[in-house]
């Protein structure tokens, strides 16, 4: 029998402030009401009406700040006086006009109540006070449900797998630095490659780059010159490539074996050379260099004395800010000048994150982004004596990114994530040039990003990407206010027929707001549904909003999508994401499972058809799904997953090592914490284990091993449980070569479908 967590109270409690979370079961409950007297002498308040709505009509079951969020759009300022005096028909009528996004010019409470009776809100309602009784608010809900689903429960037309996984076309659009050249990746002999294209010409891309064995990994600018990295099989060995502008003479700027490459500084007005980071002279740290782009000649700048994880230049390419760590603690150093040797400038404790991002144009000032002394990530910036002042914050969720203009020497936005993707702009002729180009575009902000411009900032391309758009490239001319479309991925998949993701929350097991996302099958009716919960990888990441293809490919097939930001998760702030340590297969997992019975007690799911799927982390997720809650899953995908705490630790990349003591602080320490490495390692209780298991793993894998995989399967097959496994020698650590990607989805569709209809 599977024991279901109820998500929230069964009671709500009246507020003026707050949104309370209420559960379905409330719902439900005055659904069943028959007693007519009892409903009309039962009125309802504008706070319980705007409490059952937002229960009925999102999925926000558990956070009190999303629900109100989603009650400030509904409700204007001032419209209501006291939110505990009863609602009155009209009243209730504006609320659900505008949660059903069928506002247009209602001007007065009459035109509200004309729209609701024509869009058959008040069917089957009584008519006989001004007021509502709770029966009734319940009878208005399911009306409104049943408009914002709109559902003949027929689905839609199934797309293939290629058509999901296939290269999606151009992508990656950038200007040179100039604003004359535009370059962009695209598929040739089935590899992502770089193309260059002259502004303001008729003429065809030119394809600079020919890699035939593996995807370009990504591409930049120097000047003229065109660069860009590439590995070798998922090794994740990237080296550093210059090519010329017809693509007939490339060059490894960094031939070295088993060496990675990371780019430090582009190092602007320093003509011909970069920075990098290498980790050439030892495996297991990265000394800075500059590469001069042209010769391909590396010149020695800073040595790693072995606990260095960043580096950061001044304005003038001088190596002035070092990151130290012992993996849990550490200090951001700092010196005045190449000469002059590093001094301690912050001390990072246990929890902290301190980022340097850039100098000032006067070098007299370090941005950073930090969460020192608090819970959340803020924008901050330091003088050369350590003092700090926070320029953004955001009580719900750490900031996740910021654009520094190197031009304008100032910040111009930050971002931060709850549902979605949000601004907020510290310079207002960047905010009014970012809102005039989304309105000619007609799209959230969430869904506009300025990907690149020229140096002067008139040249822009900005992108456009949602739930059911996978994206769309723009070329943007300030001056002139021409907005000239460049591409569209994957223009095959049209977004009538797509699936939108639903943000989600709801309470774990000892009381945490556990928030995700839910996509739901197209014109399918949400009751019932399979389900395939798809735990993130990480587990120091996290799910965001957004078009996701292996989502979309799983809803067009029918199945509902669950993903959860667990415990540990990015982007919640430094308590959250420390609520996880030592919580594999323990509290993280409760979160998991939290959230599959959250989808059964809402109906959405059905209990006997669950399964579950995850990459990396979410690999392991998936086995630790099957081995410690059995009963729960009737299917599961592990890809590239953990089944070992033991041998992850033992081989993780040389270029992890740094950060060692981190993963035996998150995760466990091998010796110290050996019985609960074991206990919550699937390998050793794969006696457990009965649920059909589907396992896909890069033989050249860097962060997990073969061997993970290898001995899961034996362990299984040795047991007679069943358990497909598929290997692919040419890739790591997922797979990136568009041929095994097409094959990896053809298989996992089929188990699953096999297992789950």
């Amino acid at each position: 029998m599977k024991k279901r967590f109820l998500s929230a109270s069964l009671a709500i409690i009246l507020t003026t402030s707050v949104a309370i979370p209420a559960t379905m079961q409330e719902v439900r409950a005055a659904n069943e009401t028959n007693s007519v007297v009892i409903a009309q002498e039962q009125r309802i308040s504008v706070q319980e009406f705007l409490n059952l709505a937002v229960t009925a009509l999102t999925f926000q079951h558990g956070s009190d700040s999303m629900r109100q969020q989603i009650i400030d759009t509904w409700v204007k300022a001032e419209e209501f006086t006291d939110l505990n005096l009863s609602i009155k028909r009209d009243e209730a009528a504006r609320i659900l006009v505008r949660a059903l996004n069928k506002e247009e010019k209602e001007a007065s409470l009459a035109e509200y109540l004309e729209k609701a009776n024509k869009l058959g809100l008040f069917n089957n309602v009584s008519v006989s006070t001004d007021t509502i009784a709770k029966q009734d608010a319940v009878k208005m809900l399911n009306n409104a449900k049943q408009i914002k689903n709109g559902s003949n429960n027929k689905g839609v037309k199934e797309i293939s797998v290629e058509d999901f996984m296939k290269n999606p076309g151009n992508f990656g659009y950038e200007l040179s630095p100039d604003g004359n050249y535009i370059t962009f990746a695209s598929a040739w002999k089935n590899r992502s490659n770089v193309f260059v294209k002259k502004m303001n010409d008729d003429s065809e891309p030119v394809r600079v780059s020919n890699s035939k064995d593996r995807d370009i990994a990504g591409f930049f600018w120097k000047e003229n010159s065109l660069l860009y990295l590439k590995d070798k099989g998922g090794d994740e060995n990237f080296h550093i490539y210059s090519t010329t502008f017809n693509g007939s003479k490339e060059k490894d700027l960094t031939p070295y074996p088993n060496v990675t490459v990371g780019i430090l500084s582009g190092l602007q007005g320093v003509k011909d050379e970069i920075l990098i980071m290498m980790n050439k002279e030892d495996a297991t740290v990265f000394d800075v260099y500059k590469l001069n782009v042209k010769t391909g000649k590396t010149k020695h700048v800073a040595k790693n004395p072995g606990n260095i994880t960043n580096w950061l230049a001044d304005r003038n390419g001088n190596v002035r800010v070092a990151v130290a760590t012992d993996g849990v603690t550490g200090t951001i150093l700092y010196r005045d000048s190449e000469k002059d040797e590093f001094k301690p400038f912050i001390e990072v404790e246990a929890g902290d994150e301190v980022v340097p991002l850039a100098f000032s144009k006067d070098n007299q000032t370090i941005y950073a982004t930090s969460n020192k002394g608090r819970d959340k990530v803020e924008v901050v910036k330091y003088d050369l004596e350590g003092n700090e002042k926070v320029i953004m914050s955001n009580d719900e969720v750490d900031v996740s990114g910021v654009l520094y203009s190197a031009e304008q020497d100032k910040l111009l936005y930050g971002a931060y994530v709850t549902d979605k993707l949000y601004y907020q702009f510290f310079d207002k002729k960047f905010e009014k040039l970012f809102r005039k180009i989304q309105n000619k575009l007609g799209v959230h902000e969430s869904e506009l990003g300025i990907n690149d411009y020229n140096k002067e900032m008139t040249k822009f391309i900005v992108s456009v990407s949602s739930d059911t758009v996978y994206g769309k490239y723009y070329y943007y001319d300030s001056i002139t206010g021409d907005l000239t479309e460049l591409a569209t991925l994957s223009p095959w998949l049209k977004p009538e027929g797509l699936a939108e993701m639903h943000p989600i929350s709801y309470k774990s097991r000892d009381g945490l707001t556990i928030n995700g996302y839910l996509t739901l099958p197209k014109n399918q009716e949400a009751k019932d549904l399979p389900l395939i919960v798809n735990p993130h990888g990480g587990p120091w990441a996290r799910d965001m909003w957004g078009f996701n293809p292996e989502v979309q490919l799983l809803a067009n097939r029918g199945y509902a999508v669950l993903q959860v930001n667990f415990r540990s998760s990015t982007g919640y702030g430094k308590e959250f994401l420390q609520a996880g340590n030592k919580q594999w297969g323990l509290k993280i997992q409760d979160d998991i499972t939290d959230g599959v019975q959250w989808a059964i007690d809402q109906g959405i799911a059905d209990p006997e058809r669950i399964g579950i799927y995850g990459a990396s982390f979410g690999g392991y997720a998936t086995l630790a799904g099957i081995t410690y809650t059995p009963d729960l899953y009737a299917a599961a995908v592990d890809y590239v997953g953990v089944s070992n705490i033991f041998t992850l630790l033992n081989t993780i990349p040389p270029y992890w090592e740094t950060m060692r003591n981190l993963f035996y602080e998150r995760v466990g320490h091998p010796e110290k914490d050996k019985d609960l490495l074991t206990a919550v390692s699937p390998i050793f209780h794969a006696d457990k284990i009965k649920t059909p298991l589907f396992v896909a793993q890069g033989a050249n894998d860097p962060r997990v091993n073969k061997a993970e995989s290898d001995q899961i399967v034996e362990a299984l097959r040795a047991r007679g449980v069943d358990v497909e496994y598929m290997l692919k020698d040419n890739e790591g650590h997922g797979f990136a070569n568009e041929e095994n990607r097409i094959e990896f989805y053809n298989a996992m569709v089929k188990f699953f479908d096999s297992h789950l209809k």
